[in-house]
């Protein structure tokens, strides 16, 4: 088991875990009721703060930010020899909670995307843990929501009797509603992006070897190539320069995790 903490790449604090570190703690603040806003972030999600001081300080106001792509984890090795042999993937942690969830029978609560969506992967979790617990199944509204809205989400998820809260509204706004949740439902919260979308079956994730060598993103490239191809051909050149600066420690101000930014107000997305 590898918890070395919190550690500053761009100015965001990824925490330096493997799996089974990260489900340990997640049971935990489960047994125990505890708030833990859990995500795993790719460069994608690690960019969003890196440029934008207010998503920088609620990802650094997150219990868990688990490295998810590969360029993540060799970040943390490699500036802060943290000796990751694997990233903590999204879609697997998603499945290595619920098999964790099954086992302690800790039920869970399954938020964001359409209630079709939902049902398809209720049906291939249950199918995969016949112990799993699913307390209740919320798509979302595809909007922001008022402060009426949030009270009664917030109702429905403290009395369906879940343990885990999963959400899948995508980056960053399942980051967002992590931050603007956590405190008031009193359990983990796990924001998994597209593994709703993989584990429901209605998308391929990469070959195991592209995943390996940190390819995903030309994978998912190919796929969609209107929807991501600035995410990844101007995203990716940037975090590489901006991991450069900070190596070579220029502009050291741009990547202290002290300079981020309150958010002014909430976010909700419903």
């Amino acid at each position: 088991m590898i918890d070395l903490g919190k550690k500053n790449i761009l100015g965001v604090q990824v925490d330096a875990v493997d799996y089974e570190a990260a489900i340990q703690r997640i049971v935990d603040a489960a047994a125990s009721r505890e708030p833990l806003a859990v995500t795993a972030t790719a460069v994608h999600g690690l960019m969003e703060g890196a440029t934008d001081p207010e998503h920088q300080y609620r990802l650094n106001h997150l219990e868990l930010v688990v490295p998810d792509g590969q360029p993540v984890r060799w970040a943390l090795n490699k500036f802060h020899d943290a000796g990751l042999t694997d990233r903590v993937y999204g879609p697997n942690l998603m499945l290595k909670t619920c098999a964790a969830a099954e086992q302690h029978d800790i039920p869970i609560y399954l938020f964001g995307g359409t209630i079709e969506l939902l049902e398809r992967l209720s049906g291939k979790l249950t199918a995969q843990f016949p112990g799993l617990r699913i307390a209740r199944l919320r798509p979302s509204k595809f909007r922001t929501t008022d402060e009426a809205e949030k009270q009664e989400l917030i109702d429905d998820i403290v009395a369906s009797g879940a343990g885990i809260t999963m959400v899948g509204l995508g980056c960053p706004r399942q980051e967002i509603w992590a931050y603007e949740f956590k405190d008031h439902i009193n359990m983990p919260v796990l924001a998994v992006g597209a593994a709703f979308n993989f584990h429901a079956g209605e998308l391929d994730q990469a070959p195991p070897m592209l995943q390996k060598y940190g390819l995903e993103w030309a994978y998912r490239l190919a796929k969609e190539p209107k929807r991501l191809w600035r995410r990844y051909l101007l995203l990716n050149p940037y975090y590489l320069l901006l991991l450069a600066n900070q190596r070579l420690k220029l502009l050291p101000s741009r990547f202290d995790p002290g300079k981020a930014v309150a958010p002014k107000g909430e976010v909700l997305y419903g």
